[in-house]
């Protein structure tokens, strides 16, 4: 499995018992669409190889308890605190409406109702306080914030997303 074909779940943050159990973060708003998963990748050395999964359940509310087959000792679960976890994309709960998870989102046009076209976006910059859609208008880069008072439709079909802009804030850049 490639990680382009999946996409990234969380992370095994601590051992849970003397038995090979561990703990993982997951970075979900909805850590209860994961608890049940026969399956998942660990990055392992940077290689994805996929776990069986014993037994699972939400510990804390935020944390997935995870047992995995042939992780039976502490030591077992030493080699896999701190790894990543992913799944495959079609795994991805489908989001209706305005929603969008990010990487469906590149390569979309985007165009303000005021400015009109804007360009492509080609990255998403989720390091900041608020989200910033990394747009590319002919080789000069713009960054708008992705706030839902902006985001007036997102058009998966058609691979456009309009926005509504404060005055001004696209000359900034220009």
């Amino acid at each position: 499995m490639k990680r382009e074909d999946c996409f990234y779940l969380g992370k095994i943050v601590k051992k849970y018992s003397f038995k090979g159990e561990l703990l993982a973060k997951l970075d979900t708003d909805e850590p209860e669409l994961y608890e049940n998963l026969n399956a998942i990748f660990i990055d392992l050395r940077g290689n994805l190889v996929p776990f069986f999964i014993e037994s699972s359940q939400l510990h804390k509310s935020d944390l997935l308890r995870l047992k995995f087959e042939d992780v039976n000792t502490e030591v077992d679960a030493d080699t896999l605190v701190k790894s990543d976890l992913y799944l495959p994309l079609d795994l991805l709960p489908k989001l209706e409406g305005n929603k969008f998870y990010f990487h469906e989102v590149i390569g979309f046009k985007i165009t303000d109702i005021n400015f009109g076209e804007v360009g492509i976006i080609k990255a998403i910059n989720d390091s900041t306080a608020q989200a910033l859609f990394e747009i590319d208008r002919n080789g000069t880069e713009i960054l708008i914030p992705m706030n839902n008072e902006f985001i007036i439709k997102v058009d998966k079909p058609n691979k456009t997303i309009e926005v509504n802009t404060p005055e001004g804030l696209i000359d900034l850049y220009l």
